[in-house]
């Protein structure tokens, strides 16, 4: 008997971005169609409601999803059930047909790139809509994209959906239609794009604080030489690499003191109208990942739920985790773009990963929105590289071909090299050791803008940022930054007055010449100032006028600018 077709009546309702997107995709009968929306923003239940109508009305009999992990199969054939669209998750190569009690299969693109054949025979069988879910995965390497095309060529519908439609490499992916523009270069071309700034707009995703930790570090190199740096100076790259993963390291101060920060801020979220909040931990390696979550055990006298892997047992503790309310979960890049936690709202970014497609992907775990006012805070090194892409959460990207090969923001290739274990004999001592480290929260990043100064971790000042209420409007959030900054520094200049005070001087000393860090933190807090100014004249939101700015005067985020460079934009907005 065949399985019975989905009722659209009893489907969900539609957001209005999917039902834009709906609409332009009925209008055009296209046998391929790319989407590209914000993680949070409801991908899934868009691609259902396509395959419902198209099971419903007959333009297809079969339904093949084709997903990154071994999790999402689980999770999207669950969420398929749900309105009425049987979906076989444990469908195996082997197999070569799917049974007649479901409409189709989930499989993984590794799945495909074994056995292209297998699925090219299942999708020849039945006219197939293949929903191709994070599309760019099929670019990862020759075996993946050319079994995804090999495999779906028959298809009479494709369906592309992805969250970050942009890869660091050539790689072409399958399916996906590139245009040629001014400049030469091909760049893919969306069908239907719904960004993170329209996301924000409708009360979709959340807004996210960064909370941006720096400090001393020292660490012993390869060479047996002894080392000092302050994370987030301006330093050569090998240093950076260096230091941030003495910072990372567990055996130090920076961890425990950032976690005892996160696990604060997880409480104020719990306290404020969010009591289910969750944190999660993202470590470089399974090592590392199992002595975080000692850490967290230490800190706040709870265990945390530990995921290694992308097998049946990580799938389940994601699950429990995502229905208990336990506080934190600690994973090595397997909670990534696609797995559904609503609950998640504080993370940590312990890891060495930083192209812009992975930090947006694990930035996305914590954005989905439940109710209105929810905030997401996420703690990460401050690293310019880290500290830019940050900044830069609004920004829309497409993949480039062509594309001169210098490489954007941060070498990952040293960080990799500092990362990875010697494994040549003798000379033990003279490996890479993290010595120590220290935490400070150096600025919090929001909205494109900057705030704050130096704050020691565990002081009065550093609580003034950690306290922020857990449900605010994303104008509630800027004016309270801007006002906790304002208050920090008059705290500093009272202290200054009363030191001053109290050396009973005969006569008053000249003002201490500024460190380049004091000019930069007066500079971005002017700036800050000037940017507010202009969103109340105009409107206009703070991310826009600092997106504005840059376009004017170059350079990077105003979290890595340079004194020259702020000075620039300070001139720049005054004339606005």
């Amino acid at each position: 008997m065949a399985v019975r077709t989905p009722a659209l009546e009893t489907f969900p309702p539609l957001r209005s971005w999917q039902r834009r997107a709906l609409v332009e995709y009925l209008r055009r009968r296209a046998e391929d169609f790319t989407a590209v929306a914000t993680p949070g923003a409801g991908k899934t239940t868009f691609a259902l409601r396509i395959a419902a109508e198209l099971l419903a009305d007959g333009s297809v009999e079969a339904v093949t999803v084709v997903a990154p992990t071994e999790h999402l199969k689980t999770q999207w054939a669950e969420a398929a059930a749900r309105v009425g669209i049987q979906l076989d998750a444990a469908f195996r190569n082997a197999d070569l047909h799917s049974s007649a009690d479901f409409h189709g299969a989930v499989v993984t693109y590794a799945q495909v790139g074994m056995a292209p054949h297998v699925h090219r025979r299942r999708t020849m069988t039945r006219r197939t809509l293949v929903i191709l879910d994070e599309i760019h995965h099929a670019g990862d390497s020759r075996t993946w994209g050319d079994g995804v095309k090999a495999a779906f060529e028959p298809a009479v519908r494709r369906l592309m959906l992805t969250g970050t439609p942009f890869r660091s490499d050539d790689n072409p992916i399958p399916f996906v239609s590139y245009e040629r523009g001014g400049d030469g270069l091909l760049r893919s071309r969306a069908d239907s794009v719904y960004g993170y700034s329209d996301a924000l707009r409708d009360g979709v995703v959340r807004p996210v604080l960064f909370l941006a930790y720096s400090g001393e570090t020292r660490w012993r190199t390869n060479a047996g030489e002894e080392l000092a740096a302050r994370l987030g100076e301006p330093m050569t790259q090998d240093l950076i690499a260096q230091a941030w993963r003495t910072a990372l390291d567990p055996a130090g101060d920076w961890m425990p003191q950032v976690l005892r920060a996160a696990d604060a801020r997880l409480t104020v979220l719990r306290e404020a109208g969010m009591p289910d909040a969750g944190g999660l931990v993202i470590a470089s390696d399974q090592q590392t990942a199992r002595s975080y979550a000692k850490l967290i055990e230490q800190v706040t006298g709870e265990r945390a739920a530990v995921v290694l892997s992308d097998d049946a047992g990580a799938s389940a503790r994601i699950a429990t985790f995502a229905a208990s309310e336990q506080r934190w979960l600690v994973a090595v890049r397997m909670v990534s773009e696609g797995v559904d936690i609503p609950r998640l709202a504080v993370g940590v970014y312990a890891t060495s990963a930083s192209t812009p497609l992975y930090f947006a992907q694990a930035i996305g775990r914590f954005v989905r929105a439940r109710r209105p006012g929810e905030t997401a805070s996420v703690f990460l090194p401050s690293v310019p590289h880290l500290l830019g892409l940050a900044s830069e959460m609004e920004a829309e990207r497409d993949h480039v071909l062509g594309k001169p090969k210098d490489r954007e923001g941060f070498d990952d290739e040293l960080l990799d090299r500092a990362q990875r274990d010697e494994q040549a004999s003798g000379e033990l001592e003279k490996r890479f050791a993290a010595l120590s480290a220290t935490a400070e929260l150096d600025q919090v990043i929001f909205d494109g803008a900057s705030f704050g100064t130096a704050a020691q971790a565990g002081t009065p000042e550093e609580e003034e940022y950690l306290g922020l209420p857990g449900l605010l409007t994303s104008e509630q959030v800027a004016s309270l930054l801007a006002k906790r900054q304002a208050d920090q520094l008059a705290a500093q200049r009272r202290r200054a007055t009363e030191r001053r005070t109290d050396s009973a001087a005969p006569a008053a000393a000249p003002p201490a010449p500024m460190s380049a860090a004091q000019r930069r933190v007066a500079l971005r807090r002017q700036l800050n100032a000037l940017v507010a100014a202009q969103h109340h004249r105009t409107g206009q939101p703070h991310g826009k006028i600092h997106a504005e700015l840059r376009r004017i005067c170059g350079g990077p985020p105003s979290a890595q600018a340079t004194i020259e460079q702020l000075e620039e934009r300070i001139a720049t907005v005054q004339t606005l």
